[in-house]
């Protein structure tokens, strides 16, 4: 059978036997996908994984590797027909050492400068074969080329590309759609839906070594040193990169918490303070008229002043409540709030529930790490639980509400509330700090002001000069790295 039959063949029988999958799917990254590709159930169709590991052999740039070596898991089982099949020796590369015996990371027989292929089931930003790739070259072994079943075209190719690897794919995600209509698997809407998909979501990253994590990671100042133009390239949030590239054109880091009561205020307060803001705060429940009219000036406002919508919802409950407190109800949060509060307490579940009622929309999430009030109950152990969450979702997460500086990783934006320049508490226990000192002691990328402004004599005159001292904080601060 020809190569191309061959493949249109495979596509079929991995639909039929549900590899491909159609819906609502949250990915490793965090990302919501309207298609999955589950590779990993062709264990227990040998037939097909050895079409599989065959058109996967055949796609390889050079005719003579000394090894090969799976990435763990998918990639491990196909590696093993290919080893048995072409007489290649075969490396394992474990998701952790051993904790007894030689406490190997690869398993296998080497030696320093063989040439070793990596196999990989399926690639979206290329994060799992960067992680093999570090792990060979470490073994003084040369890495150039990697086999992937699947692209999905969303910038994985690219990403290992810079770091010299050399990514080939049996098939990209357009043309699997191609083969799967054209063999009538899929209908014309399905397809549609999945490569607008694909065309809107084609910007990832890699979190290298280089990249710092949360709290007591590698580089603790490597988020404070680097420019918020600097960190657009480094964050895979389109929500992330507009807010990052506002402060960098506005030359802004200010937020301004529009905590009013009538939809009167708020529009007044946002016209006079838009111009000179990167964000807008809401808590849209406190308004006594709210109504869609309200949202539509908010939104053009935002527009004209080039600032962001930022609900301060705090959401709190789980999966399936946040979903519809979220796109549900009169407020309808999800449809014009680019940006909402959310504690982390539930777990997972509650980014997951939120994220499955965006569909589509370009939206995302601040965790409330530490709070301003005193006495807080905020330990460090759920700053830490935090902290996991948004590396574990960062296609929603965008960053944290703190006091401190609670992560040293470029892609999320640290915002401090509580900011204030003539006030250190108020008579319910907010605690107040400067725009210099949430900035250049506390790490802040964003300086939330509420009273200082809302209440000032002139709203505007105000919000120029929190803005000023904040970014000034914030140039002495990457200047001084």
């Amino acid at each position: 059978m020809a190569h191309r039959d061959l493949l249109e063949q495979c596509l079929v029988d991995l639909h039929r036997i549900g590899v491909v999958k159609f819906g609502n799917f949250t990915l490793k990254s965090g990302m919501q996908s309207p298609i999955y590709f589950d590779l990993r159930m062709i264990i227990s169709y040998p037939k097909i994984m050895e079409t599989v590991a065959e058109l996967m052999w055949a796609k390889r740039p050079n005719p003579d590797y000394d090894l090969v070596c799976g990435v763990a898991y998918t990639g491990l089982p196909i590696a093993t027909v290919i080893s048995t099949k072409q007489e290649l020796p075969m490396l394992i590369r474990r998701k952790e050492s051993k904790g007894y015996g030689t406490k190997k990371l690869v398993e296998g027989n080497y030696e320093e400068g063989q040439n070793c292929l990596m196999i990989e089931d399926v690639i979206v930003s290329g994060s799992s074969v960067y992680e093999t790739l570090e792990t060979l070259k470490e073994l003084n072994l040369k890495v150039d080329d990697a086999i992937v079943f699947l692209d999905r075209e969303q910038g994985g190719a690219a990403n290992l590309a810079s770091m010299g690897v050399n990514v080939i794919s049996v098939v990209t995600m357009t043309q699997m759609m191609g083969i799967l209509l054209k063999h009538g698997c899929i209908n014309q809407a399905t397809s549609e839906s999945v490569l607008e998909f694909v065309e809107s979501h084609n910007d990832t990253s890699i979190v290298t070594k280089e990249k710092s994590s949360c709290k007591n990671g590698i580089d603790v100042m490597d988020r404070k040193k680097r420019s918020f133009e600097s960190r657009t390239s480094v964050t895979n949030h389109p929500l992330a990169r507009k807010l990052f590239e506002i402060m960098s054109s506005k030359k802004t880091n200010l937020c301004v918490a529009a905590d009013v009561t009538t939809s009167k205020e708020l529009i007044s307060l946002a016209e006079k303070v838009g111009p000179h803001i990167c964000l807008l705060k809401t808590h849209i429940d406190i308004l006594t008229d709210f109504s869609k009219e309200t949202v539509e000036s908010l939104k053009e406002l935002a527009a004209t002043h080039n600032f962001m919508l930022f609900e301060d919802r705090k959401f709190g409950d789980i999966g399936s409540t946040v979903a519809s407190q979220y796109s549900g109800g009169a407020y309808n949060i999800v449809d014009w709030a680019e940006l909402v509060t959310v504690h982390g307490l539930p777990g997972d579940g509650i980014i997951k529930g939120l994220m499955s009622a965006i569909n589509g929309r370009p939206r995302g999430c601040v965790l409330v790490s530490e709070m301003s009030s005193s006495g807080a109950l905020t330990s460090q152990e759920y700053v830490n639980g935090c902290c996991k969450m948004a590396q574990n979702h960062t296609y929603f997460v965008i960053g944290f509400v703190s006091q401190s500086n609670v992560s040293s990783d470029p892609r999320f934006i640290l915002m401090t509330p509580g900011v204030q320049l003539d006030k250190s508490v108020d008579g319910l226990g907010q605690q107040y700090v400067t725009p210099r000192v949430a900035v250049l002691e506390r790490g802040a990328d964003v300086v939330i002001v509420g009273r200082g402004i809302r209440e000032a004599e002139d709203p505007e005159a105000a919000a120029i000069k929190y803005k000023e001292e904040a970014f000034s904080a914030y140039l002495e601060r990457i200047e001084a790295q």
